[in-house]
C-alpha cells in the first residue's frame, strides 16, 4: 500500500493514550481501527490518483471510501503529504461519477472480472451497477469535508465542477424516475434483493419532490424507492455543493439549481417521510413512494434515520428526530435485537439476531445521554471477538459469529467515535 503520513501516526498514539485513560477497555482497539483504512485500503495509482478498496472486496464505494476517510479530515491542514493523498481521492471520486453517476463501486483500472448485469450501460470501470443517491452525497461531502479542513483551492477543476454538476442533473432526472430516467438493474440467479422489480425499474412511485434510488447504503434494494435517509443526506449535500460551486467556479446558476433541489427533496420528506405513530407520535419513516405506502424500519448503514444529526441534517434534541430515535432503539424497529451479549440495530442485508458495530457506534455519535454512551461503549468492548477491529455484524448472543472481518468503514467510524467522545 503507501507510507503512512507522519501525522497520522502521532494522531493514532495520542488516540491510544486518549482512550487508556478515559475507556482502558478499548485502548488495544484505538490505534489499529484508526489506522486500518490508510493502512491497508489506500493505494497510490500509476496517474497519482489514490484508490481505497472497503477491505475484504477489491472496489471502491464511492460511500465508504469517503466515510473511511473522515477522520482524517481535521488534519489536513497540518500535512501536505495527507493532503496529497485525500486530493488523489477527490479526482478518482470525481472520474468515476463522470464516468456514470449510476455506478455505485469502481475497479482501479478497466478490467472485465465484475459484475456483469443487466442495465443500459457499462464499462469494464464499473465493479457494481447499483443506483444509491447516498453514494453520490457521500462524494459531496468528501470534498466539502477536504476544502472544510484547508482551504485548498486546487481541488477546484474541471472534472470536480463537472461531477458536481453530474450530481445535480441526475438528481433532477430521478424526482421523475418513470417519465425521465432511463436506468435500470437486473441481476438473475442472486437474491430478491439484490435485484430491482418491475423489470429493473422498481415499483411505482409518485412525483413527490424527492429523487428516486435503486438500492439503499447496504447494496439490497429499495422496497419503496424514496429512501428517507438517503434524502437527508441529499439535501444537506446539494446544500454543501452550492456553496463549493459559488466558492470555486463562481457558478451561481449551478449554485442556484442545487439550493432549489434541496429545498424540494426537504419538502418532500416532510410532507411524505412523516408518519404518525400511535406510541411515538410523528417520526420518519425509513422509505415511501410517495403513494400512501412506507416501511417503518431503521437499517444500521449508514445513512440511516439514526444518523440524522450525523449527517448534518438535523439536531440531536430534534422532537421528530427524538421520536424516531426512540422508535429506533425499540423492539418496534423490526431491525433492532436484545440478545446476551449487546442489543442495537441489524440490518435485512445480515438477516435476523445480527447487531452491527457500525450502528453501535453511530448511537454513541447521536446521543447527548453519558449513560446510553457508556453502555455502547461497554457492548462495542465485548463483542470484537478478541480481534480488536470492529465487524460488519455479530450475532447478539455470540460476538465471536460475526461478519467480515476486514471492514474498514467500520474501524473509521468507530475511531472517529473515540476522538470525540
Amino acid at each position: 500500500m503507501i507510507d503512512v503520513p507522519k501525522i497520522l501516526q502521532e494522531q493514532a498514539k495520542l488516540l491510544e493514550e486518549k482512550t487508556k485513560e478515559r475507556f482502558p477497555a478499548l485502548a488495544p482497539l484505538a490505534r489499529q481501527c484508526y489506522l486500518n483504512t490508510i493502512e491497508t485500503t489506500v493505494k497510490k495509482c500509476d496517474n497519482g490518483d489514490y484508490f481505497v478498496i472497503t477491505g475484504d472486496i477489491p472496489a471502491l464505494w464511492l460511500r465508504d471510501s469517503a466515510a473511511q476517510l473522515r477522520p482524517y479530515m481535521p488534519l489536513c491542514g497540518q500535512s501536505e503529504e495527507l493532503r496529497e493523498i485525500i486530493r488523489g481521492i477527490i479526482r478518482r471520486h470525481a472520474f468515476y461519477v463522470n464516468l456514470d453517476p449510476y455506478s455505485n463501486a469502481f475497479n482501479e483500472v478497466s478490467h472485465p472480472k465484475s459484475h456483469r448485469d443487466e442495465t443500459d450501460f457499462y464499462s469494464d470501470y464499473i465493479w457494481e451497477r447499483k443506483y444509491e443517491v447516498d453514494s453520490l452525497c457521500a462524494s459531496v461531502y468528501l470534498a466539502a469535508d477536504y476544502y472544510d479542513a484547508t482551504g485548498d483551492r486546487t481541488i477546484f477543476d474541471e472534472a470536480l465542477h463537472k461531477m458536481f454538476i453530474t450530481i445535480i442533473d441526475t438528481f433532477i432526472k430521478e424526482q421523475d424516475h418513470a417519465a425521465n430516467s432511463t436506468y435500470y438493474f437486473r441481476r438473475e440467479d442472486c437474491p430478491e434483493t439484490d435485484t430491482l422489480p418491475c423489470g429493473g425499474k422498481g415499483r411505482p412511485v409518485a412525483v413527490t419532490g424527492m429523487t428516486w434510488s435503486g438500492f439503499r447504503p447496504s447494496d439490497d434494494r429499495c422496497y419503496y424507492n424514496y429512501l428517507i435517509p438517503a434524502e437527508m443526506m441529499a439535501v444537506v449535500a446539494m446544500k454543501r455543493a452550492a456553496a463549493l460551486l459559488r466558492e470555486g467556479w463562481g457558478d451561481e446558476i449551478s449554485a442556484a439549481r442545487a439550493e432549489k433541489l434541496a429545498l424540494e427533496i426537504d419538502a418532500g420528506i416532510k410532507k411524505y417521510g412523516v408518519i404518525e405513530t400511535e406510541e411515538f407520535g410523528k417520526i420518519y419513516a425509513y422509505e415511501v413512494d410517495g403513494l400512501g405506502n412506507y416501511a417503518l424500519m431503521d437499517d444500521a448503514n449508514s445513512p440511516s434515520l439514526l444518523a440524522a444529526p450525523y449527517l448534518g441534517y438535523c439536531e440531536k434534541d430534534e422532537p421528530l428526530y427524538l421520536n424516531t430515535r426512540k422508535f429506533i432503539l425499540s423492539k418496534s424497529n423490526p431491525w433492532y435485537f436484545e440478545g446476551s451479549a449487546a442489543k442495537g440495530v441489524g440490518s435485512p442485508h445480515t438477516g435476523r439476531d445480527r447487531i452491527w458495530h457500525i450502528a453501535l457506534t453511530m448511537q454513541i455519535l447521536t446521543s447527548t445521554d453519558e449513560d446510553e454512551k457508556n453502555r455502547c461503549l461497554e457492548m462495542l468492548a465485548n463483542t470484537h471477538a478478541g480481534t480488536n477491529f470492529m465487524h460488519e455484524s455479530f450475532n447478539k448472543d455470540d460476538p465471536g459469529d460475526f461478519t467480515r472481518t476486514w471492514f474498514a468503514w467500520a474501524n473509521s467510524l468507530f475511531a472517529q467515535m473515540l476522538g470525540q467522545v
